[in-house]
């Protein structure tokens, strides 16, 4: 069975300052998406889920969707402040998305099969989608042996400001507990960040991290629906708490209701977080044009 591709594509993109998921910055006016579902479809993938909002439904499709309709099943899930479970409701106030769980959860009743979920605004190299591919294979569907792929937090950086990434800590070649840090920063030959509170960590340059490159089964959405269930009874008045996938894998790592294995290859990550990174991903998927590793334009 083919793994199906998951986009988390609702973000608002606060800090960017508009609709990131959607800016052009291949040569041709490509999104990083293209890219994404470029190397997914090389590597064997079957479908592609997006999960964007209702409020940019027709945009996105007219913009975005329809460059895929002749090249991949594609499909559409919507988070919604407003998909809870029953007896939950939102609190006054609240106007930002769950987070990225809860955006996982959108996409329930549509796939039925092993997937990947990734953010809309990563570049994550072609043999990344290569190796997890590979990984998943022959998964079965009620499985909870899941993978990832983990990055270098020294190459996850912006030039521009602190950026939040999930810090991974493993026993071997499988994560035992994965925790988001912020306003991470090169200082000298490591990296500083802070928790929640304020209080500051040092990693290596070369420590792991995980940016959102998850390879799951389809069992993943009961266990995430009582994780949210959970989430919502002790923090749900809370207008900014935000239910996060990395949250959601670390209780089920800790409770041994899950195993997760860190995936390892060459592959390089480039983003955007602020405005003034568009500049460095233009540049870079421009090198990578350069050296034949994509067409130009990239749907021909």
């Amino acid at each position: 069975m083919r793994p199906t591709l998951l986009i988390l594509a609702a973000g608002i993109g606060s800090r960017y300052g508009g609709l990131k998921q959607i800016d052009p910055v291949g040569p041709a006016g490509e999104v990083i998406m293209d890219y994404s579902i470029y190397d997914a479809l090389q590597a064997g993938f079957g479908r592609v889920v997006f999960v964007i909002r209702h409020d940019f439904e027709a945009q996105f499709k007219a913009q975005i969707g329809a460059r895929y309709a002749a090249r991949a099943d594609v499909a559409y899930a919507f988070q919604e402040l407003t998909d809870l479970p029953e007896g939950f409701r939102v609190p006054e106030g609240r106007m930002k998305p769950w987070g990225t769980a809860h955006a996982i959860l959108a996409a329930r009743d549509i796939i039925h099969e092993p997937f990947v979920m990734i953010n809309a605004d990563d570049f994550y190299g072609r043999e990344a989608y290569a190796v997890i591919a590979e990984a998943l294979r022959g998964a079965p569907p009620d499985g909870t042996d899941w993978c990832m792929v983990g990055y270098k937090i020294g190459k996850t950086l912006s030039e521009y400001g602190g950026v939040t990434r999930a810090m991974c800590e493993l026993d071997g070649e499988y994560l035992t507990h994965i925790v988001e840090r912020f306003e991470i920063r090169r200082e000298g030959d490591c990296v500083v960040a802070q928790d929640k509170a304020g209080g500051r960590y040092v990693y290596a340059l070369d420590a792991p991290t995980s940016m959102n490159f998850f390879g799951f089964t389809p069992r993943l959405f009961e266990l995430l629906d009582e994780g949210f269930r959970n989430f919502l009874a002790h923090s749900g008045q809370d207008v900014k708490a935000e239910y996060l996938i990395p949250t959601a894998v670390n209780e089920l790592v800790a409770a041994r209701r899950a195993r997760m294995r860190v995936l390892t290859c060459n592959a390089t990550w480039f983003g955007v977080t602020y405005p003034e990174d568009k500049a460095r991903v233009q540049a870079s998927i421009q090198e990578l044009v350069a050296r034949g590793e994509y067409p130009s334009p990239l749907w021909s």
